[in-house]
């Protein structure tokens, strides 16, 4: 019998532990049903680097995260719905942006907030963005503005 209390006192500790492992996944992936959140959305020229469950962030402290992506057949801009806390208010001039970690790490969706009385109501959009910038192309135009800036440069 002390072996089938003992078997049953581990099986519970490991189905805590999993049922808390699963909780914390839920809440550091944004997965906590959408409880306590509202939604708005923004429409960029480039989304690349980002999708759905990306971090947004505020002053550098994540307050949401992208639910959903979509291409704007009749603008061919993404549409992006972004998931914010519901005691976060954003003022209507806000701008949102996509930002980059480094040089090597992630991008994720930032916002700016305005200086407007009035707030962006659930289901709004944020019309001043800028989309994601491409480290390859930033790199091509300093390699060859350099080239043409050298052979302007002899007499």
């Amino acid at each position: 019998m002390a072996e089938s209390t003992t078997e049953v006192v581990a099986g519970g500790a490991v189905l805590a532990a999993a049922v808390a492992f699963l909780v914390y996944v839920g809440q550091s992936t944004g997965f906590s049903g959408g409880a306590g959140s509202y939604e708005v959305t923004a429409s960029f020229r480039s989304v690349e680097g980002i999708g759905i469950g990306t971090d947004v962030r505020l002053a550098g402290v994540k307050v949401g995260s992208v639910t959903g992506l979509a291409l704007n057949p009749t603008t061919y801009f993404a549409d992006a719905t972004v998931s914010v806390q519901q005691d976060v208010a954003l003022p209507v001039d806000s701008a949102i942006l996509i930002s980059s970690e480094g040089l090597l790490g992630g991008n994720f969706v930032e916002l700016i907030p305005g200086g407007a009385l009035e707030n962006i109501e659930p289901g709004g959009e944020i019309e001043d963005t800028q989309g994601a910038v491409s480290l390859i192309s930033l790199l091509m135009k300093f390699v060859g503005g350099s080239a043409t800036s050298d052979d302007t440069a002899t007499p």
